[in-house]
């Protein structure tokens, strides 16, 4: 039995910590036993406990933009040595022998150092495409390239970025994300968000799903659907997230964008929400606003398995899960005239329906959870 160590960059609930939780879940337990530590608390270690998986919390930096600076740069140093000896310490206090680690983001580092101080192999899991600052993303890809044994990628794009970077392409493996297409379907029941959210029967709801931060898109969401409102007096949108800790400003801001919009009591702005199943199932359509290439957006695949349409920008992974006028509509980048008429298009064809059950359709082919694990199970066990 192979002992593989994960570790990721939170406990939250968004993209990479859902595909973190269906990978060390659904792995064959008589081959393969997971150790997950987390570098803070949250709903994370609670799901990864109720799936029976030794999860622990060790305050470990991760690398995020408020360590850009001298101060910052000393701080996260010194806290990286002391707490990756930290997670040695614990290792070696619990008889714990590491056969492999499993970074599931590039923002941990601390896989370098426990590679080298337990002389095991290090599979880096790539969910990110870093395009600015430049010096960070080519540090990070230096990084890889140097000290990966195998660089895992969740999308073909993702690949290209890195070989782009300089990463060896013979490190790198795609491996599409997958989810659990029987959480994730068209039997979910959400009907009472119409009541929660007072809107009638008859709504046509269009929403995105995503951090609030300063590249998935909300703005280019409002700017481009807000006017939307004027011409369907039964349509409604939606921008479900919360912002990073420290970042809370990020939603104010928000907040004040949707104020003066015309009709905005049908814009409806919730907070991260634990059941986005449900909200997935409730929109008719998902807009994948993201103004930089988002690598490989779980939230598509939930709501492909919901039976449900998409329509965002033509870059990233979602041209790998969306084919264009059969489950969805890709527009051109950052051009919210087009992301507007795309919308605008399918509501008045209603093409959001048959799009919606190809969208079911391409998830079960070429998403399935299982091939998801089964492809990690054979790489964990050498075979690829």
């Amino acid at each position: 039995m192979k002992t593989i160590l994960y570790l990721h960059a939170g406990a939250e609930m968004y993209g990479a910590d859902k595909i973190l939780l269906e990978l060390v879940s659904g792995l064959d337990k008589t081959k393969f036993k997971p150790i997950v530590i987390l570098p803070t608390d949250g709903v994370l270690r609670e799901k990864l406990e109720e799936a029976n998986i030794s999860v622990h919390v060790i305050s470990y930096p991760i690398l995020r933009r408020k360590y850009f600076n001298p101060k910052g740069i000393i701080e996260y140093v010194s806290n990286y040595k002391s707490k990756s000896d930290d997670i040695i310490r614990f290792l070696g206090q619990n008889n714990i022998k590491v056969d492999l680690i499993h970074v599931n983001t590039l923002a941990v580092l601390e896989g370098i150092r426990l590679k080298k101080k337990l002389n095991v192999p290090l599979y880096w899991h790539i969910h990110e495409i870093i395009t600015h600052p430049k010096i960070i993303n080519n540090f990070l890809c230096w990084c890889v390239n140097r000290y990966s044994d195998k660089a895992i990628v969740v999308s073909g794009p993702v690949k290209k970025h890195l070989i782009n970077s300089g990463v060896n392409s013979q490190k790198i493996k795609v491996i599409h994300n997958g989810i659990d297409s029987s959480i994730f379907s068209p039997d979910v029941k959400s009907d009472y968000l119409y009541k929660e959210w007072n809107i009638p029967k008859n709504a046509i709801k269009v929403g995105m799903i995503g951090r609030v931060n300063n590249w998935k898109g909300q703005g280019d969401f409002l700017e481009a659907l807000a006017p939307l409102l004027d011409k369907f007096d039964n349509l409604y949108l939606f921008i479900i997230g919360s912002a990073f800790e420290g970042q809370e400003w990020r939603v104010n801001n928000l907040k004040e964008k949707i104020a003066p919009l015309p009709h905005n009591n049908r814009i409806i702005y919730s907070e991260f929400r634990k059941d986005n199943y449900a909200v997935e199932h409730f929109f008719d359509i998902l807009i994948l606003p993201s103004t930089s290439p988002d690598p490989l957006p779980t939230v598509v695949l939930e709501t492909m398995g919901c039976g449900r349409a998409i329509i965002g920008y033509a870059h990233g992974g979602i041209t790998e899960m969306v084919k264009d006028q059969y489950n969805g509509r890709l527009v051109s980048p950052l051009d919210k005239d087009s992301l507007r008429k795309a919308v605008e298009n399918c509501i008045i064809d209603k093409k959001y329906i048959k799009w919606g059950e190809n969208s079911r359709k391409r998830l079960l082919e070429n998403f399935s959870l299982a091939k998801f694990i089964n492809t990690f199970e054979k790489i964990y066990g050498g075979e690829m």
